[in-house]
Parts: structure tokens; C-alpha cells; sequence
């Protein structure tokens, strides 16, 4: 307990002098919310992989994907780092920052304003981030919690509130600038703690071969969905597992869905210049490689280590899946778990709230009206009270970080769900209103404003529907249908709706000219 107890708080205090640290870089709100667009590749990179990677993957998500598909659920932890993040990087890394650099964007609904000329969708989408990043926060609270419980045997109610509270002192304190510093560290940190794991986890089975020999005697028969008509044993150790379409719909909502969310889009705006998103590609995606497919490999286990606890309501309790295949590990490997969940879970909380109160002050409450590229602001303002405007941004932005802490943590504390569905139902609703818009937006000029508003109609309509009548279409599979039904819906309407003014669209498009 000592290990744990003071690796922790070295941990926590480190976190909180990197706030500290950063503060005078976080008094502007470029500063505060891009960290003045100055971020190098390394800590770039690593901020896109630890606000990719939280306790939602490691406890959640490789949890009960591990115990439905087995060893195939390696395949999800592929698919995030070619799809999620190599695939991301080179679609949407050079061209978002050029764009929303030339047309000074700081946030996604700010773009939606810019690049439409809509006031309205920008709006819109910001309280379409705002109220969908609270049920991602919950179940990022939810799933470090857990693991903390089972670590320190502190309840879980603490274990939350804790969280919270050490999230919030260093994103007030140093906003981007600290949040990527730390996430650095933190990727550090699991890196060598999901290596390390594994490696732990397989020596208590008898070693890999081992392993993988007495996961493939285990029959499919308790499998759910299409899996539980397969007969015979060795599903679960197959290279395909029992149910290949299913994890299809994992792969695609868990890997294309980074594409479409804000806080994940949000880090190519501050990365330096091309040369650093080239460099930020790799680094990315070796980070997902190793941190993802990991997590996932490791999760594929879990049916070694018995049956997980039951909910009240006769189901399994797939969030307990992990924490009971560490419980039996050495007290110093439980410190480092810890610290591994403690790493991935903070750094995407602070990301969250950071998106969360920026989208809401600079798109909601103080919605200053831009002039085009290459037209002159009507108004221009003295530089003193720009930058008492400038002060008072990042004012809000702090009260607004403890206020949308406060609504996730009543969440967290009381959940309706898994963490995995959870995490559907923000994803599915996320991606499927702002991908398809968001990144055709980039290359093709022909998007309307008509089609923007129909697609934030079909994700988040499609999302919330389905949940309204009781998840007919489990939330997994209804959010990659509305990220991947997003794109027709993009382009037909485009094709019949009023066109946007082609001198508007050439000032627009004029930051891609050689």
C-alpha cells in the first residue's frame, strides 16, 4: 500500500506543478486553449494518443470486447492505430491546420461558423459537443474509479470526486499548454505500463502458448449475439473470433469516430507547422499500436480469470472484468496500473473539459462575428480592452470547466449504463452530426450550409431516437451506422440544396494554394 500510496501522490503532484508551470502561457485564450498554436510533434502526438486512450479502452472497452470476441479483439487496437490515428493524421492533421489557421478557428462549432458562414450551426454544434462529451467524461470517471477502488480500496464515490478534482486544479491553472506537457508524461507512462502488464498477465497463465491453448478450450455456447448459435470450442482464440460483424461495428465506431470528435480534431489546430505533422504521423501511430492493441490483446484473456461479478439486474458486469484480472498481480505492479489508468483516464479528462468550457465561451457566450480572409473587421477595438475581453474568455472558460466537471461527475457517480455504452451514445451521437461535414468541408468546396444542419440532424437524431426506444440497435452499432450514414447524407443534400457563394468559398479554400 506504501508503493501505491506514494507513487500516486508523486504522480498527482507532478500533474499539478506542470499546471502551475504552464500558467502564464494560459493567460490569452489562444494561449489557454490552443497553447499559441506553438505545439511540437512529440507532445501533439502524445495528447491525440492519451485523450484517444482512457480508462474507457482499458477497463471498459477491452473488458467486455475481450470477453465477447476473445483474442479478434486485437483487431479493434489495430484498427485505432491505422484508421484512428495514421489515417486521421493524413486525412484531416496538414489541412485542418491550414484552414482553421486561415480562418482563425479556434474550436469545431467555431468552424462550422467560419466555414459556413452560419452563426446558427455554430450555435448548434456547440451545444451539441457540450451536452454529448458529458456521458464520454462519465464513463471516463467511471472506468479510472473502478480500477482505483479495487487498487486502494477506497470507495468509489471518493475515488471520483478525487479525480475530478486534480483534473480541474491543472487545466484552470494551465489550460492546453499544461494538459499536452502532462499528456506527454502520461503517454510515458503507459507505454511502459501496458508492456509491462501483459507480460505480467501472461506469466500468471503459464506464459503466452499457455494461454492462448486454454482460451481456445473454452466453448463459445455463453456468447451473446450472433455468437451464441457457434458450436464447439476455439471461437475465442480464432483469428476472426465468434462474431466478425460485430467487431466490425467496434472497429469502425471506436476508429473512424476519432475523426468527428472535437477535442481529438481540436489538437491539429496547435501543432506547429507541416514539417511537425509528418513527424507527429509516426509518432501517433506507434503509440496506438503499442497502447491499443495492447490494451485490447490483453483484454482478449479475460475468460481465464473466471466469471466477472453479476449486476442486480442478472447481467454481467463487464466494467469488473479487468480490475479482477489484476487484483492477484504484486502490490508494485497494481502501483503501476494504477499509474497507467491514472495516465490514460486524466489525460483525456482534461481534454474533455478543455473542448467542453472553450466550445461553450467562445461559441455560445461570446460569439464574435469574424470577418472573412482578407476582409478588414468593422469596430477594431483598442488593444487594452481586447485584451480585458481576452481575460475575462479565460475567466469563463475556468468556471466552466468546474461547472461541466460538476454534471459528469452526477453521472459518474450514479450510471445508466456500461462504459462501452456509454461511449456509444456520445461517439455515435459526436461523429455521426460533425465527421461527415467537418472533413469533406476540408476538401470539397460543393458542402452547404443545408447539408451541415441535415447531417447534425441525422446523428444526433438517429443517436438519441434509438436510445429513447430502448437501444432496438445496440449503441456500438447505431453509432458507427450515423458516423458512416453521415457522408451520403452530407452529399445529397449538398447536390440539391443552395450553393454558398463561390467568392466566399475561394477566400476559404485560398490557404491550400501552393
Amino acid at each position: 500500500m506504501f508503493i501505491k500510496v506514494f507513487l500516486t501522490i508523486i504522480f498527482l503532484a507532478v500533474m499539478v506543478g506542470v499546471g502551475l508551470y504552464s500558467r502564464k502561457q494560459a493567460s490569452s485564450v489562444d494561449g489557454f486553449v490552443l497553447g499559441g498554436r506553438s505545439v511540437g510533434p512529440w507532445l501533439t502526438a502524445f495528447a491525440y494518443g492519451t485523450s484517444y486512450f482512457s480508462a474507457v479502452v482499458f477497463v471498459g472497452y477491452a473488458g467486455q470486447f475481450g470477453w465477447k470476441y476473445g483474442l479478434s479483439s486485437t483487431w479493434i487496437g489495430v484498427g485505432n492505430a491505422v484508421i484512428g490515428s495514421l489515417l486521421a493524421w493524413l486525412v484531416l492533421g496538414r489541412r485542418t491546420k491550414l484552414m482553421t489557421q486561415h480562418i482563425e478557428s479556434r474550436t469545431m462549432p467555431d468552424f462550422y461558423g467560419t466555414r459556413y458562414q452560419s452563426q446558427s450551426l455554430r450555435v448548434v454544434a456547440s451545444v451539441i459537443a457540450f451536452v454529448f462529451l458529458i456521458p464520454y467524461t462519465a464513463g471516463v470517471y467511471k472506468g479510472i474509479s473502478t480500477l482505483f477502488e479495487m487498487g486502494f480500496g477506497i470507495p468509489y464515490e471518493y475515488c471520483v470526486i478525487g479525480m475530478a478534482a486534480f483534473t480541474a486544479v491543472y487545466v484552470i491553472f494551465g489550460g492546453y499548454k499544461a494538459t499536452a506537457m502532462n499528456d506527454f508524461i502520461q503517454g510515458i507512462i503507459m507505454l511502459f505500463g501496458i508492456v509491462t502488464v501483459i507480460a505480467a498477465v501472461l506469466a500468471s497463465q503459464g506464459g503466452l502458448a499457455e494461454a492462448v491453448a486454454r482460451l481456445a478450450e473454452l466453448p463459445a455456447d455463453d456468447a451473446e449475439g450472433p455468437a451464441a448459435s457457434v458450436a464447439g470450442t476455439g471461437m475465442f482464440a480464432d483469428v476472426w473470433g465468434p462474431d466478425p460483424w460485430g467487431l466490425l461495428g467496434v472497429v469502425v465506431l471506436t476508429s473512424l469516430g476519432t475523426w468527428g470528435l472535437p477535442q481529438m480534431v481540436g489538437k491539429f489546430y496547435s501543432i506547429t507547422d507541416e514539417s511537425a505533422i509528418r513527424r507527429g504521423t509516426i509518432i501517433s501511430t506507434v503509440f496506438a499500436f503499442i497502447v491499443a492493441g495492447g490494451c485490447y490483446f490483453l483484454g482478449g484473456f479475460g475468460r481465464l480469470f473466471g466469471t466477472p461479478p453479476m449486476l442486480p439486474n442478472g447481467r454481467l458486469d463487464f466494467d469488473a472484468i479487468v480490475p479482477s484480472m489484476l487484483v492477484t498481480l504484486p502490490d508494485a505492479l497494481i502501483a503501476l496500473v494504477v499509474l497507467l489508468v491514472l495516465s490514460a483516464s486524466m489525460s483525456t479528462l482534461a481534454s474533455l473539459v478543455l473542448t467542453s468550457s472553450s466550445t461553450m465561451t467562445l461559441d455560445l457566450i461570446y460569439r464574435d462575428k469574424k470577418a472573412l480572409p482578407g476582409e478588414v473587421e468593422d469596430g477594431a477595438i483598442d488593444d487594452i480592452v481586447s485584451e480585458r475581453i481576452e481575460r475575462r474568455k479565460v475567466v469563463v472558460m475556468r468556471v466552466l470547466i468546474v461547472f461541466f466537471i460538476v454534471i459528469s461527475l452526477l453521472i459518474a457517480l450514479n450510471p445508466p449504463t456500461f462504459i462501452a455504452q456509454l461511449m456509444g451514445i456520445s461517439w455515435g451521437a459526436l461523429a455521426g452530426a460533425f465527421l461527415a461535414p467537418f472533413m469533406l468541408g476540408l476538401y470539397w468546396r460543393g458542402v452547404t450550409p443545408a447539408a451541415v444542419w441535415a447531417c447534425f440532424i441525422w446523428g444526433v437524431g438517429l443517436t438519441v431516437v434509438n436510445m429513447l426506444m430502448g437501444n432496438p440497435i445496440n449503441p456500438i452499432n447505431c453509432g458507427a451506422i450515423a458516423m458512416l450514414g453521415g457522408f451520403p447524407v452530407v452529399a445529397l443534400v449538398s447536390l440539391v440544396s443552395p450553393k454558398m457563394p463561390a467568392d466566399i468559398v475561394d477566400r476559404m479554400f485560398a490557404c491550400y494554394r501552393p
